[in-house]
């Protein structure tokens, strides 16, 4: 029996948890989290085999202890359960900035045992509630591991992150800051000032009235935790100053060549970037993930949105997001279905078209 220990069970923690319980049956989970809906659900749900409020002696059984509260939090937790720990428990961190926490490990004398790892998954919802085992699937868990943890220790961790149904990619802890302040952390900042600019321009409220989906799709992320993104961009700040100098300068050429009017130019910027993203791997993974879903009209009228949800339970079939677009001139609405996987697409299309719903787009 191999013993886990989550310090926080958020919406990342709680989906390695589920995925460990899920895929796995020799998992024992200690939790430890001050919200006690959190360690009631956990328990309920058959996660957590045992919760405690604040960190205990029982954390000495685990194997492996995840340190999954905020970047912030984090120093302050590894200080505190280390002397709880066996000298065998092997250390990870869930956090999307490593410079931090690997400075305190080199100062505890843990390069020997600590992993650092980060999931590239995630959504706009927090917390254990919002916390799913496929969530998981396909997605790249970046490892970083200290300079001294032996090599058959990284490998049973692999192997434990592989069980997850995640895709492991042990990288260098400064590589990974930089590259997650590119793909990650940036485009965050990008996402919530474009929000922001339209909601300063938007006097009477007609931008947000027909708001399309390509300024949702762009902006999807700004949703997410004020809270976390304040502490990731205090934490990683070089890196993601660097990057937004460098796009604030890509942002200035785009203006002079649209000021000048400049054909050629302007084809080149927009088909060099189409060109780019189309090369991109069309899988599950990554900060940029592939949606599963499904399109279909029907009356925008009371009870038709959740006739459409029921039916789709009814069948065991996992809805992520539903909701009706009302970008449109006519009378009919345009269902929006999102999934989590992309084999409950089809099955919904065909029960959908079973009883006569229109399906007007899959992706």
């Amino acid at each position: 029996m191999i013993t886990c220990g989550f310090i926080g069970l958020g919406l990342i923690g709680g989906s390695i948890a589920r995925a460990l319980k899920k895929n796995r049956t020799d998992i024992r989970i200690l939790v430890c989290d001050p919200n006690e809906e959190t360690r009631r659900l956990s328990l309920s749900a058959h996660v957590a085999d045992a919760v405690f409020e604040t960190p205990t002696c029982a954390l000495s059984e685990c194997d492996y202890l995840f340190l999954c509260a905020p970047v912030a939090f984090n120093d302050a937790n590894l200080q505190t359960v280390l002397p709880l720990l066996n000298d065998g428990c092997i250390l990870t961190d869930v956090g999307s900035v490593k410079t931090p926490i690997y400075r305190r490990v080199q100062n505890l004398g843990l390069t020997n045992r600590f992993i650092g790892g980060h999931p590239m998954a995630g959504s706009e919802r927090t917390g254990f509630l919002n916390s799913k085992a496929a969530l998981l699937e396909n997605a790249y868990y970046i490892l970083t591991p200290g300079s001294d943890v032996p090599p058959d220790a990284i490998a049973r961790f692999r192997e434990l992150i592989l069980s997850t149904g995640a895709i492991p990619l042990q990288i260098d802890s400064k590589e990974h800051d930089f590259v997650t302040a590119a793909v990650s952390h940036l485009p965050h900042i990008i996402a919530a000032s474009l929000v922001n600019l339209v909601h300063s321009q938007d006097q009477n409220g007609l931008m947000k009235a027909i708001a399309a989906g390509g300024f949702k799709d762009i902006t999807r992320i700004a949703s997410s935790s004020p809270i976390m993104w304040q502490q990731i961009c205090l934490t990683n700040t070089d890196n993601i100053s660097e990057l937004l100098r460098d796009y604030i300068a890509c942002l200035q050429e785009i203006q002079r060549d649209l000021d000048s009017r400049d054909a050629k130019k302007l084809y080149c910027f927009f088909d060099e970037a189409r060109r780019y993203r189309d090369s991109f791997i069309d899988a599950n993974s990554g900060p940029i993930k592939k949606a599963y879903t499904v399109r279909a009209t029907i009356a925008d009228e009371t009870g038709a949105l959740a006739e459409v949800a029921a039916l789709l339970a009814q069948n065991d079939i996992s809805i992520k997001n539903i909701g009706i677009s009302h970008n449109r001139e006519v009378e009919e609405g345009t269902l929006i279905i999102e999934f989590y996987e992309e084999t409950a697409v089809q099955r919904a299309v065909d029960l959908l078209t079973l009883h006569h719903y229109e399906i007007n787009g899959v992706t």
